[in-house]
């Protein structure tokens, strides 16, 4: 378990060791906003581990005031993809060691009507709105899985992008304080129809392991079954101009 907050992520370990029985559960400190983190986090992983046959790429923040991460980056694209693309890439080696092996991108239907604003990505030169950036950021995760799934399917690493469905977590903190109105007037309704964390869960752990899924790597997924995505979400070239931006952005060099 890769956790910003080692002290909830403990408390989380301790629920899982109790009710499975399964005592090897391994908490290891991640910021997915800090590149030195992803980096270190990805070193020690790979030293200690000789396998890695399940990625899930599930850390998020949604709707956050503009602000940047310790390398510069917007947060939402800098923690919900750029975060997670550094990590799978520098985790390639295991993966395709551990094949078939698999990688799981939580993305969300926000991805529909997003766009790459590759011009300018940070929101630099154009005004900041919250609910833009973040479909970016989702349309990026979906767009990422894509090109990732081209890359590495013949290494026998699949690669699946899903919506969990809107679930009860925190990640929705910031509708609260930003948009005080439309949450108090939706705060009833929405909260019944919202999942719990253990319905949230089921569709990436379907990806996860459900046997014969290879054959629809590079897919989209929705309540446990194959989604058509958005137009903007199937373009390739799209897809491998986020790779190469994605990988200067955070000092990625295939080569190395």
């Amino acid at each position: 378990m890769a956790c910003r907050d080692m002290r909830r992520g403990e408390k989380a370990a301790s629920e899982i060791r109790w009710s499975t029985g399964n005592g090897n559960v391994v908490v290891r400190q991640l910021d997915l906003s800090s590149l030195r983190s992803v980096r270190e986090f990805a070193s020690k992983l790979s030293a200690t581990e000789d396998q890695l046959d399940i990625l899930i790429n599930n850390a998020g923040v949604m709707l956050c005031p503009k602000i940047l991460t310790e390398d510069g980056f917007e947060t939402q694209l800098g923690v919900n993809h750029l975060g997670h693309f550094l990590l799978t890439v520098l985790l390639l080696d295991m993966l395709k060691r551990s094949a078939p092996s698999r990688v799981v991108n939580v993305s969300s239907i926000a991805h529909v009507g997003g766009k790459i604003n590759f011009e300018d990505l940070f929101y630099n030169k154009t005004p900041y709105d919250s609910l833009v950036s973040y479909r970016q950021s989702k349309l990026a995760n979906l767009l990422f899985s894509r090109e990732l799934s081209r890359r590495t399917r013949v290494f026998g690493v699949s690669s699946f992008a899903l919506h969990p469905g809107v679930i009860r977590t925190e990640l929705g903190r910031y509708v609260e304080t930003r948009y005080p109105l439309l949450s108090a007037i939706l705060q009833v309704p929405a909260w019944l129809l919202m999942k719990t964390p253990k319905q949230g869960a089921q569709t990436s752990i379907y990806c996860a392991v459900t046997e014969g899924l290879e054959v629809h790597t590079g897919c989209y997924f929705s309540d446990c079954k194959l989604k058509e995505p958005a137009p903007e979400g199937k373009d390739d070239l799209a897809a491998m101009r986020l790779w190469d931006i994605s990988a200067k952005l955070v000092g990625y060099n295939e080569e190395d």
